[in-house]
């Protein structure tokens, strides 16, 4: 069963400026994703698809092959559906490659291991699921206002306040593993079609780098991680 890995890497970033290329534990921030991929036993290939020239030297240096997309599939506005879509149909029209499963990963979650990786596979595989992502337990009450200004529970009833024990389990999703079977991502064109499952890895393994001092955390733990000073 062919298993190809896509790391979506544009160049544009507006929250951090050149986000993907920032050096974290003394790597760009697209090498750990790279690394964790290359080292997951279920995957046999690992692309990044990129619209910069620079990242895709990086994903080289790294180990990566690269997919090179038009600045259309790379701007504000574009899905990581269509990039990998994009990956997907130029793999198949240069090389009549298709893989059974598609695995889709962020690289702006650099504190996942590679068993992440593999048990999100896994679970796609065991469960017969057509789409499968990487969750941690979720439990905080979560509320919204309504159009009179009062808070609304979502996910619990405020009167009722059960021990976390007690209450059904949630999950949150990570947004750093998602394995789909190819054929039917790229007849739906969407992550989720048909049926999801989830795989639960460890929250101390979730971060999303969205600002400046997400940076500096996923720094700092990944230095500790490796022993680093």
């Amino acid at each position: 069963m062919a298993t190809l890995a896509v790391i979506p890497a544009r160049g544009g970033s507006k929250g951090i400026p050149r986000k993907n290329l920032r050096l974290v534990a003394g790597k760009p921030l697209v090498a750990w994703t790279i690394e964790h991929a290359r080292a997951a036993t279920s995957v046999d290939r690992v692309v990044v698809t990129t619209d910069d020239a620079e990242i895709a030297a990086t994903a080289r240096t790294f180990g990566a092959e690269v997919v090179m997309r038009p600045p259309d599939l790379a701007g504000d506005a574009a899905s990581s559906e269509s990039a990998l879509l994009h990956a997907l149909s130029t793999l198949a029209e240069g090389e009549g490659y298709r893989p059974d499963i598609l695995v889709f990963l962020q690289c702006t979650c650099p504190l996942i291991l590679p068993e992440d990786i593999d048990g999100t596979v896994a679970t796609l595989i065991a469960s017969g699921a057509d789409n499968a992502f990487a969750a941690v337990p979720f439990h905080q009450p979560i509320w919204r206002l309504s159009a009179d200004g009062e808070a609304v529970g979502l996910n619990h009833d405020k009167r009722e306040r059960k021990p976390r024990q007690q209450a059904e389990p949630q999950f949150e999703e990570t947004g750093a593993v998602y394995a789909l079977r190819a054929a039917g991502f790229v007849r739906e064109g969407r992550r989720f079609f048909g049926r999801t499952a989830i795989h639960v890895m460890p929250r101390n393994r979730h971060l999303d780098i969205d600002e400046e001092g997400d940076l500096d955390l996923a720094d700092l733990i990944l230095r500790r991680r490796a022993g680093m000073p």
